[in-house]
């Protein structure tokens, strides 16, 4: 019998990267798993994994930086499954643009959006369920960027990553006495799709060195499955060798600079 045997998981950002890995480990362990996203084929194809393998997983769209998706994906758990146990804020997007003087207010917006507003939502969502259990566990995703902002990250980026790690804080210091577990995770590069946002995505070269989804997978599966006495407050994860960066803060100070191109 698994770690996680009758308990319920959402896991947002699950269609890929380290939200699918996560999902996957969560349902061999025995969770039951809500895997979200936004587009229901590749959440689908998650599920089908989960179940291939013997796990249980639903499928559930909803785009957590719409702040009424977000509660709606925990009010929909709490109705069909009757209680969350576990929730991994897992969802992000990151802007185009790093250089705030030349960052959209559509591209803040939406990076705060994803980040930051909707684990507020989601989190809020379930919160009063798990402390009338007695018990819940909350891991959160964050970014190295939440200390150490930068060109690298954006200004969007690393301020709404900071402010889920003063989230993850807040439940924390607020709610432990009633066996709430909150954790924040700040991984540096990992080798997921949302790099394909970079203002230079990396090659393979660059991607060599990074983390994988499964080694930030393995991390939240140890917060979730440690015993209930234990929590694990933050765990900041990076890359053994620091790759060359020096091109990426190049591009990434100038990129959306009126009148200048990128170079081919």
């Amino acid at each position: 019998m698994g770690r996680l045997h009758g308990k319920v998981a959402i896991v947002t950002g699950g269609g890929s990267g380290i939200g699918r890995e996560t999902a996957k480990r969560l349902a061999l362990e025995g969770a039951t798993v809500v895997v979200n996203g936004r587009r229901k084929p590749p959440l689908q194809t998650v599920v089908d994994e989960i179940t291939a393998a013997g796990g249980r997983a639903s499928a559930r769209e909803a785009d957590v930086a719409n702040p009424s998706e977000a509660r709606a994906l925990g009010d929909w758990t709490l109705a069909t499954y009757g209680r969350v146990d576990v929730l991994v804020n897992n969802a992000g997007s990151s802007s185009r643009v790093r250089n705030v003087r030349w960052l959209p207010q559509e591209e803040w917006d939406g990076v705060l959006a994803v980040n930051l507003t909707g684990v507020y939502a989601l989190t809020q969502s379930v919160l009063g369920s798990m402390i009338e259990r007695g018990g819940g566990t909350i891991v959160t995703v964050s970014s190295v960027a939440a200390l150490r902002s930068g060109l690298m990250s954006g200004p969007a980026y690393g301020a709404a990553k900071a402010g889920v790690q003063a989230f993850m804080r807040y439940l924390h210091n607020t709610f432990r006495q009633q066996g709430i577990r909150a954790t924040a995770i700040l991984p540096a590069e990992v080798d997921t799709p949302i790099l394909e946002r970079r203002p230079l995505p990396p090659d393979d070269t660059a991607r060599a060195t990074m983390m994988k989804p499964e080694d930030v997978a393995a991390a939240i599966l140890l917060c979730v499955t440690l015993p209930e006495r234990t929590v694990i407050e933050e765990l900041v994860m990076s890359p053994t060798i620091l790759r060359d960066q020096t091109k990426d803060l190049e591009i990434a100070r100038r990129i959306g600079e009126p009148g200048w191109t990128p170079p081919a």
